[in-house]
């Protein structure tokens, strides 16, 4: 907040192939996106920060139509799309887990049907060459 009490606002202009829009960022924005997606290309955070304000927008603009009743109803459909997209996040990163669980167990049992079938190669060229040492050693007999 600035002597006016009015928070500085960052512009940024997003261009797509259909149109150009100039859309404002708020310095909490800006921080929020800066500080949790380090690491991200320029153009990530950028589309992120106005998805951010666009919802914003629309949040406040869905909030100051509402009325009492509404409100509470607005609240309620809110609380269950946050819960709706967190219950997401949980379950995808539970699929994650159970297929990397997955992929696990299938290349640990792999690893020990390749190393059973070498070692049964082993086993069987060991005879072959034993059974050549023998049949080479033995007299030939009519």
């Amino acid at each position: 907040m600035n002597a006016n009490n009015i928070e500085p606002i960052q512009t940024t202009v997003i261009e797509s192939t259909e149109s150009i829009v100039i859309v404002e960022i708020s310095s909490e924005t800006d921080k929020l996106v800066e500080t949790e997606m380090v690491g991200e290309t320029d153009e990530v955070k950028r589309e992120t920060k106005a998805l951010i304000e666009a919802l914003k927008r629309r949040a406040q603009s869905e909030a100051d139509s509402a009325g009492t009743i509404t409100r509470e109803t607005y609240l309620k459909a809110v609380r269950q799309a946050r819960e709706l997209i967190e219950g997401r996040k949980l379950i995808e990163r539970d699929r994650l887990e159970d297929s990397w669980a997955i992929i696990q167990d299938e290349a640990e049992r792999n690893w020990h049907l390749l190393m059973k079938d070498l070692l049964d190669f082993s086993y069987r060229l060991q005879k072959a060459a034993k059974a050549a040492w023998e049949t080479f050693n033995n007299p030939y007999s009519r």
